[in-house]
């Protein structure tokens, strides 16, 4: 599988914003500086997966990083001695924490648009010529039920193993991602629910592991398979689509 034919673009989901935004709410913390500073060895270890995948706007991650690890520094090593490097961290961490607040006010307004669009939708069923956009961009789409980082943060756990074996000998796979596509839909159909981690047992390369992580959230993200966790931080099931019912066609008028 070439990897530069496909990545997971995560621009879509607000970037370092929206993991930052993540981390913030996972640990019920207030937006504060010194709560981003809290979160900053989360952000460092969700930043080694994003490596591992091989994004390319991973430098957007590491600015937000080296920002993180400043207010960090401050807050665990004060130097009353020079005042003005002090006023420029000030300032650097009320800028982070003023640009979360104001993606925050975004993504809730996102959010409410979208719910009220499904709630039209419920309401008035879709004419037969109403077809989708095949030109739309599908990064919008939604990963549902399960957040795309808590799908990065289950992959953390296995990308940890000793025996997965890193990029450093340029051994690729090449199989396509259709190829895991289907597997992952055929095992779904004979089990109805699979662990995420279980798709990579005996898996150790990281193309493939790449290539089975971007299948799942391909059919997640535009083929309406579920991903759910039943304990908060605990393991992710990967469920098929539900069965759609379709809508009965109104009464004509005479």
């Amino acid at each position: 599988m070439n990897l530069a034919e496909y990545q997971v673009q995560l621009n879509c989901y607000g970037g370092p914003m929206d993991l930052l935004l993540y981390l913030v709410r996972r640990h019920e913390l207030e937006v504060t500086a010194i709560s981003l500073a809290r979160v900053t060895r989360d952000f460092q270890e969700f930043l080694s997966v994003l490596e591992f995948l091989d994004l390319d706007l991973i430098g957007d991650f590491v600015v937000v990083a080296s920002t993180l690890l400043e207010i960090k520094s401050r807050e665990v090593l004060p130097t009353p001695e020079v005042e003005v490097e002090d006023d420029e961290v000030e300032e650097t961490g009320g800028n982070l924490v003023g640009q979360l607040l104001q993606y925050k006010k975004y993504k809730n307004a996102s959010q409410m648009l979208e719910e009220r669009a499904s709630e039209w939708l419920e309401r008035y069923p879709r004419l037969s010529d109403d077809r989708p956009d095949l030109k739309r961009d599908h990064g919008t789409d939604r990963i549902r039920e399960v957040e795309l980082w808590d799908l990065v943060s289950a992959l953390a756990r296995i990308v940890r193993m000793p025996e997965v074996e890193k990029v450093d000998t340029i051994r690729m796979d090449e199989t396509p991602m259709s190829v895991f596509q289907d597997r992952i839909r055929g095992r779904l159909k004979q089990e109805s629910r699979v662990r995420f981690s279980e798709f990579f047992d005996g898996e150790f390369l990281q193309s493939r592991i790449v290539g089975i992580f971007q299948a799942t959230l391909e059919l997640i993200r535009h083929e309406a398979y579920r991903a759910e966790q039943p304990v908060m931080y605990g393991d992710i099931w990967i469920l098929p689509p539900q069965e759609q019912t379709t809508a009965p066609e109104p009464e004509p008028t005479s």
